[in-house]
């Protein structure tokens, strides 16, 4: 796994170099414009090959470093635009070193410019740039941006051109991963390395494609750091993938129980079912309402359908938790909750499962999330259990307010499974898997073509047949998460991201586990 460090973390390691290393800050300004450059010229592509680069500075040191960077380019033969935030009066330091040592350079480039910012009109210069790169706000920049920050970043997303952020977009406050106007980066070049915030929430969709620049201090300081957030990497899943033995039969091979479906809601428990034996579980029983048991058995596949009796109400009670015991008892993992609906007679009895069958492993999803909801979760032994809420369905269980949620998942996520022994994957874009460990691993694959109805019960039944596979919990997640994703990934081979459908990943699950398997044997 990839580590993710704080914006502390990194202005510690400024303060390091500076301190310890007896580097001069310009030094580090000088290192990290060169790398700028580098970046952005290794990872524009063929398809755009700027002319004219417009730069905006702030005036700080991520100002400093834009007015370097604005160097480099016009030494490489590019027209270089720059717009000031400050005037050399109110620049300081390192930044205002850079800032004359640009003026300067001018001199002998006459068709480049520096424009000192009054209104959002000094912009208009920048409509004739095929890359605009944001030098505004670094790592010290909390809270919604202000004028007039605010009308620049508007302005700049309107423009139809490559985007580059330095270090971070600016607006994004990198503790949470949140801001109201954030500037929308093609590529963000984060200096030192790389940077939790920029990774989820806000900072996921702002940041476009992240890359580490360097300030040249090299890696062993921060491989000293004490870090709790990581990018999952193929490799993970790799090493997450069940292993099959050549004596392995059917109840040998990972048995799993979804108890799932209601006649309001009955395909949820389909995907589900039909997803476990997809990842490889060797058996998989359906546990529904007996009313209307032939409607599962037209859907499933491989699964076989376990009736129970629901005096014809078509959802789970009481009266049919007692011949459900044997079989909860049978599986090595059950996965409860997927369109189980939420009838008072239905909560009741999923809290009574979750409170008997304490040493069984679940994944409680969907309904059965919404039953541990009024502090229920505080009452329940949920742990060494694996959650697996989408963002509202958990904001409802904690109940607090959604985007209160958003805007601190990775502070709630943390604490919430370190206080309660448990997994929590909190279903999104991207989905973080939040260990009883207090660490959040994020998840690197997937794409905007899983925002489908049933993308979320194929996820849970391919969790349940992982862990039912694997003796190891985090591994199985991990692979199971990240093998998810990747299937509706390796779709976009065939269709857009409008056409895929959660039959489409479940369907695909197979071949995610090859590509993965083959691309590892190959390596070794």
């Amino acid at each position: 796994m990839i580590p993710l460090y704080s914006a502390s973390q990194i202005r510690e390691a400024d303060n390091f170099a500076v301190n310890s290393l007896a580097m001069p800050s310009i030094i580090l300004m000088e290192n990290a414009a060169r790398s700028i450059y580098e970046n952005v010229m290794l990872n524009l592509g063929n398809d755009i090959e700027p002319k004219t680069i417009g730069i905006i500075c702030g005036k700080g040191n991520n100002g400093g470093d834009g007015f370097a960077a604005a160097r480099h380019f016009l030494n490489n033969g590019f027209r270089v635009i720059v717009v000031s935030l400050g005037t050399e009066e109110e620049l300081k330091g390192d930044a205002l070193t850079n800032f004359r040592i640009l003026t300067n350079s001018l001199a002998s480039h006459k068709d480049s410019k520096i424009i000192f910012y009054q209104s959002v009109k000094d912009l208009s210069d920048l409509n004739e740039c095929s890359l605009i790169l944001d030098a505004m706000l670094g790592t010290g920049s909390r809270g919604e941006l202000t004028e007039p920050y605010k009308s620049i970043v508007d302005k700049i997303n309107e423009l139809d051109c490559y985007k580059v952020a330095v270090d971070l977009p600016t607006g994004l406050d990198l503790e949470y991963g949140w801001g109201e106007t954030i500037f929308n980066a093609d590529l963000t070049i984060t200096l030192a390395e790389l940077k939790t915030g920029l990774f989820y929430s806000k900072g996921y969709k702002y940041s476009g494609e992240v890359i580490k620049g360097s300030i040249g201090i090299g890696e062993k300081y921060f491989e000293e750091l004490d870090v709790t957030d990581y990018l999952i990497e193929p490799e993970d899943a790799y090493f997450g993938l069940p292993q099959k033995k050549l004596d392995d039969y059917k109840y040998s091979a990972g048995k799993v129980l979804v108890i799932a479906g209601s006649g309001l809601l009955p395909g949820a428990s389909f995907f589900t079912a039909n997803s476990v034996l997809k990842a490889g579980a060797g058996a998989c029983l359906l546990a529904f309402p007996a009313s209307i048991k032939t409607l599962a058995q037209e859907k499933l596949e491989s699964a076989i359908v376990f009736p129970y009796e629901d005096d014809s109400k078509e959802y789970l009670c009481l009266k049919g938790y007692e011949p459900l015991k044997e079989k909860i008892q049978w599986s090595d993992v059950v996965a409860i909750g997927p369109g189980l609906g939420r009838t008072e007679e239905t909560v009741e009895t999923v809290l009574q499962i979750l409170a008997d069958f304490k040493s069984k492993t679940f994944v409680i999803d969907a309904d059965a999330v919404f039953a541990l909801g009024n502090n229920k979760y505080k009452e329940m032994m949920i742990k060494g259990n694996i959650l697996t809420p989408h963002h509202k369905e958990f904001a409802d269980m904690l109940g607090i307010d959604l985007e209160k949620l958003n805007k601190e998942q990775l502070t709630i996520g943390k604490s919430f499974a370190a206080e309660y022994g448990c997994y929590l994957v909190l279903k999104g874009a991207p989905t973080i898997i939040f260990t009883p460990e207090g660490e959040a691993l994020i998840n690197t694959s997937g794409n905007p073509g899983m925002a489908k109805f049933g993308t979320g019960d194929v996820l849970t039944g391919t969790i349940a047949s992982f862990l039912a596979q694997s003796d190891n919990k985090e591994d199985a997640l991990i692979s199971a998460v990240y093998l998810h994703s990747l299937a509706a990934d390796l779709l976009l081979e065939q269709k857009t991201e409008l056409g895929i459908t959660s039959i489409d990943i479940m369907e695909n699950i197979p071949n995610a586990i090859k590509f993965i398997r083959d691309s590892f044997v190959q390596k070794t």
